[in-house]
């Protein structure tokens, strides 16, 4: 039986939902196995009966251990078994798999921890492989144990055939018949050298800050002839981090875009394709594949009504049953706001005038420098900004490796967002010098720079010296309530491109909200929600926003 070509019937009969993403993946992969792609490097046919191999020594073997399954045989839906069968099926001549990476992201309670389970028994014993390490890898190896691994552990003592096979070690499934073994393993880098995985299931990995867990386990794959990475989580609230850096990816390979078409990737995304489908019951399957089978349909509506009744769960529910990426429920902005991918070219922007805006700091945090500016019958608000950090952060962070980052700020540094100043201080020069480059490179020349005076020491004279116009800015709520309820305003709009920065955004999705009522008067500022979560973008905009809002009719004037 072809499960793939049934998959993809049911779906295009309407007899299952899924989103977009996730059926571009089967009519292309349907498409390949009647033609294949006309390009020397794919050198794969479908072997239909390999890849049910692999599903009947799943179903045969392995017992689910919870609920009113617990201790029965497991049977895959069919969207489980399309998956598996997609996934082992495509081979060479040799006999190797295609797919050495499967990202495999749905909502909470479809089953994932189960399949994690199942996949790591076939992969010890049904895969050809001598000595195979399996490794089941977490943010903690607590997480690491209590979920695929405790299911792994739990389904061998429910079958007797793997029990016969398979041993309970103090830290691992052992298998003396051909030398393998089932491991939980933390996030600890600095002490997983040496590893040969041939199997790696990376469980949760919404909450990996960075991709240094992922980077040593993909090496450690190197040894093995057909290694496979299989990458199983839901959304979740850490933004910019790794798991929008492996969403990023898999949702262009799923769609097959230019620069993105790697063959060996399998990306199967389970979401919405509309924040607004969370109310309507005959889309939740597309982030739901198990819906009704593995996750009860009482138990969703549910939450959905939760949700209506206190718009406080509604982020939650969205990142976790339907898998949205939200920002955290006291966020400043939601995600959908915050993003913006639009980019101008820079020549567009060339000879205006502007409004800038600087954070300044000292050692810990970020500082930013930005300018905003308008463009004649045009409502958007454009952004430009530059970061600095001290050398002195980034050799701390360079030496973490055990997930510590804040932030992937050695990929921005890179990419030409952050400059990393020498020493244990930004140098302000530096701040300096960014102002004068967009002057002098673009005519982009800003009226007045707004500031706050506590850090700004000589700063302000030698942007005095070079001609600019600054504005002291007195941070805090009396000041920044007004501009920064219009700011958000803008933002909820989509009015304000920043040339798809990804500090700004992060920036933008870290602050929360402080609210006073000081002498009948209702105030607001941001704040950190986290020590690490850095605000420092935002506050720089603000502060230009504030600049914006004091000299609106005048700045009209010389816009151009």
């Amino acid at each position: 039986m072809n499960w793939v070509k049934r998959y993809l019937a049911e779906i295009e009969r309407g007899n299952i939902v899924v989103p977009k993403k996730v059926c571009a993946v089967y009519q292309r992969e349907c498409e390949w196995m009647e033609r294949p792609p006309d390009d020397p490097a794919f050198v794969w046919h479908f072997d239909e009966k390999l890849g049910e191999k692999h599903i009947k020594f799943m179903e045969t073997f392995c017992r689910q251990s919870k609920g009113k399954y617990g201790g029965k045989n497991i049977e895959f839906m069919l969207f489980q078994k399309a998956k598996f069968q997609l996934a082992f099926g495509w081979v060479d001549d040799s006999g190797n798999r295609r797919f050495r990476e499967v990202i495999d992201i749905r909502a909470r309670k479809n089953g994932k921890s189960t399949e994690g389970a199942a996949l790591a028994h076939d992969m010890l014993l049904n895969d050809r492989e001598n000595g195979p390490e399996i490794y089941i890898v977490a943010n903690s190896r607590d997480q690491a144990k209590a979920g695929v691994f405790t299911e792994a552990v739990n389904m061998m003592q429910q079958s007797p055939a793997l029990r016969t096979i398979e041993k309970k070690r103090q830290a691992d499934i052992y298998s003396p018949v051909n030398f393998g073994c089932i491991k939980p393993l933390a996030s600890k880098t600095d002490n997983l050298d040496g590893l040969n995985a041939h199997l790696v299931i990376q469980d949760e990995f919404h909450e990996q800050k960075n991709s240094a867990l992922y980077d040593v386990m993909k090496q450690s794959q190197s040894f093995r002839d057909q290694p496979l990475y299989w990458l199983i989580s839901t959304n979740g609230f850490q933004r910019e981090a790794f798991f929008d850096t492996k969403y990023y990816v898999a949702s262009k390979v799923a769609t097959w875009e230019e620069g993105y078409r790697d063959y060996t990737v399998l990306p199967l995304i389970y979401e919405l394709d509309s924040r607004s489908e969370w109310t309507d019951e005959s889309m939740w399957q597309k982030a739901n594949p198990g819906l009704g089978v593995i996750k009860q349909v009482k138990t969703l509506r549910e939450h959905v009504a939760q949700a209506q009744r206190d718009p406080s769960f509604l982020q939650t529910l969205l990142t976790k049953d339907f898998n949205m990426p939200e920002n955290s429920a006291d966020g400043w902005l939601q995600f959908d706001d915050a993003v913006n991918e639009t980019v101008v070219d820079m020549e567009d922007l060339r000879n205006s005038y502007a409004i800038g805006g600087c954070d300044l700091s000292a050692t810990t945090d970020l500082t930013c420098a930005t300018v905003i500016l308008r463009k004649p019958d045009d409502p958007n608000t454009y952004v430009l900004q530059k970061y600095f950090i001290p050398q002195s952060k980034m050799d701390v962070l360079r030496g973490d490796t055990n997930n510590g980052l804040e932030a992937p700020y050695k990929k921005w540094a890179e990419r030409g967002w952050l400059t990393v100043c020498e020493g244990a201080t930004v140098n302000y020069h530096d701040v300096t010098m960014w102002f004068v480059e967009m002057v002098e490179k673009w005519d982009i020349r800003p009226l007045w720079v707004c500031y706050d005076a506590a850090l700004s020491g000589y700063w302000r004279e030698e942007m005095e010296t070079y001609g600019f116009e600054m504005e002291k800015i007195r941070q805090g709520p009396f000041t920044w309530s007004y501009p920064m309820k219009v700011l958000k305003g803008a933002f909820e709009e989509h009015r304000v491109v920043y040339q798809n920065n990804p500090m700004l955004r992060w920036c933008l999705l870290n602050p929360g909200v402080k609210t006073t009522n000081k002498d009948g008067i209702a105030t607001i500022q941001p704040v950190k929600m986290a020590s690490a979560k850095r605000i420092d973008g935002m506050v720089s905009l603000l502060n230009a926003w504030v600049g914006m809002q004091n000299h609106e009719e005048e700045y009209m004037r010389f816009v151009k």
